[in-house]
């Protein structure tokens, strides 16, 4: 009896063993084909949705995150606009004291609140970034036609705390974003069911993130936005620096990301799993409400297609969306600065400001 049991122990022990190899080898297999493989077998879907979603960058490992925002601090009181208050206001993003421009309309509050207008600015360098400057025109557009509007510094500009990570190769502007986005819904004086989202280039790129993450951005306006998928970013977009230093890509920061990528993950034709996993382009059923697009074709920063594709990607996922093209007009629509102005307006009033509250 004793032998046969010691035999019994040493199969056992034995079938332990191959059976952990075996399962290190299948993982080991399991993730060669889940990042370098475009064809993968229908026994490793799952694991690729896990695997893909513990990336930092990806829009499910963004979804995954907690967005709870923080009280609205006044931090500073400024000189008022035309028909509004202007402040310097703080919030709490992933543990970060993020600063930001608030402005409130004067006069008789609608019942359910302000309509609000999320703010996103386009690349400024960080080190040069004041809350107060820069887009002057462009908030008290929105300011003085009834909205509350917010405008997030981002994580290491400014007075912001932590570090800049750049907005293309990071989810953490986005982040700063959502944050801001909540944040804004407990004040006082805001509806928070009517909120839409503006944004300028690479603030463009961070609305359209935001709205296939978030159900309560009821539409979004994007001015000139890097607003192609990440593979477009890789291959039709190398304007790393550029004559407009407001507006643009900091170069070591984009050569950084697509760099380690590549190496990484391959390339976008290797490992296209990887590449729309990242990019929000691959969600826009997801959009959570209409959209307009203004480019100019005149911009030499970004590239007006990534609009015009944009453009044809939503009226294919069958989403309310609008197009605006100017011709030869630049990066910032100067010339046509009132006129597109006036047309963000006029859609906001449509899908915020006359919309119903409702969640």
């Amino acid at each position: 009896m004793a032998l046969a049991d010691a035999k019994k122990s040493l199969y056992y022990k034995t079938m332990r063993r191959t059976v952990s190899v075996l399962l290190v080898l299948l993982s080991a297999i399991g993730l060669y084909f889940i990042f370098f493989s475009t064809k993968i077998p229908a026994v490793l879907e799952k694991p690729r949705e896990i695997i893909l979603s513990l990336h930092p960058l990806s829009i499910e490992s963004l979804r995954k995150k907690e967005f709870p925002g923080s009280e609205l601090v006044i931090e500073e009181t400024l000189k008022p606009g035309s028909n509004y208050s202007r402040y310097i206001a703080s919030y709490q993003s992933e543990g970060l004291k993020i600063f930001g421009l608030l402005t409130v309309p004067q006069g008789k509050k609608p019942e359910t609140g302000w309509p609000v207008i999320i703010f996103n600015h386009g690349y400024i360098a960080p080190t040069e970034y004041r809350t107060t400057e820069r887009y002057t025109a462009y908030t008290d557009a929105f300011s003085r036609n009834g909205y509350m509007l917010f405008r997030p510094d981002y994580r290491g500009h400014g007075n912001s705390e932590g570090d800049a990570e750049g907005g293309y190769g990071s989810n953490a502007y986005t982040v700063d974003v959502l944050n801001a986005l909540s944040s804004v819904q407990q004040h006082k004086d805001a509806d928070p069911h009517r909120i839409g989202m503006w944004g300028h280039s690479m603030g463009g790129f961070i609305t359209l993130r935001s709205m296939v993450v978030s159900k309560n951005i009821k539409a979004g306006v994007i001015w000139g936005g890097v607003v192609g998928s990440h593979a477009d970013l890789l291959t039709n977009w190398r304007r790393a620096t550029s004559t407009i230093p407001a507006t643009t890509t900091i170069a070591s920061s984009s050569r950084r990301w697509r760099n380690m990528f590549v190496e990484t993950f391959g390339s976008p034709e290797a490992n296209p799993t990887f590449w729309s996993g990242i990019s929000a382009n691959a969600y826009l059923k997801d959009v959570s409400g209409p959209i307009a697009l203004h480019h100019a074709t005149g911009d030499e920063t970004v590239p007006y297609e990534f609009s015009k594709k944009l453009y044809e990607d939503l009226q294919a996922a069958e989403k309310t969306v609008e197009y605006f093209e100017y011709k030869g007009d630049n990066h910032n629509i100067s010339n046509n600065f009132t006129v597109a102005m006036n047309r963000s307006v006029a859609f906001f009033d449509k899908y915020v400001k006359n919309a119903t509250s409702t969640p």
